[in-house]
């Protein structure tokens, strides 16, 4: 019996990691579309909408701009989040606290906010 729960605590470690993974993909749109995007953690896309794969960790900066338009600045950081909460708790009820350090190091229980970056541009 003892061997079946060592089993179980280990299949179930980094719940949240299996299930959610350590990267999350941000949303960006914009109106008008067509805008160039770059972050400051060096990742651009050529025009919105657009969508970038990054961890979901991240604390950076995204740059929108288009000609004839000024050009915006959006902050973006991430939190917990509901889902990531859960998987939490659900290593600490089973007791797997190798999964609950997995889980806290590897950033599956974060989510990018705001996702989508939606941003109406001022053009001339």
């Amino acid at each position: 019996m003892k061997t079946f729960l060592l089993i179980g605590a280990v299949l179930v470690s980094g719940c949240a990691t299996i299930t959610r993974g350590s990267e999350d993909v941000l949303q960006i749109v914009t109106q008008p579309s067509g805008a160039q995007v770059q972050t400051s953690n060096g990742m651009s896309c050529a025009s919105t909408p657009c969508a970038l794969k990054m961890p979901r960790r991240s604390d950076l900066v995204v740059t929108i701009s288009k000609p004839r338009c000024q050009t915006a600045q959006v902050n973006v950081t991430h939190r917990t989040a509901d889902a990531g909460a859960a998987g939490m708790a659900g290593n600490v009820l089973v007791g797997g606290l190798i999964g609950l350090a997995v889980d806290a190091g590897s950033g599956p229980t974060q989510e990018l906010v705001p996702n989508p970056v939606t941003v109406n541009l001022n053009c001339r």
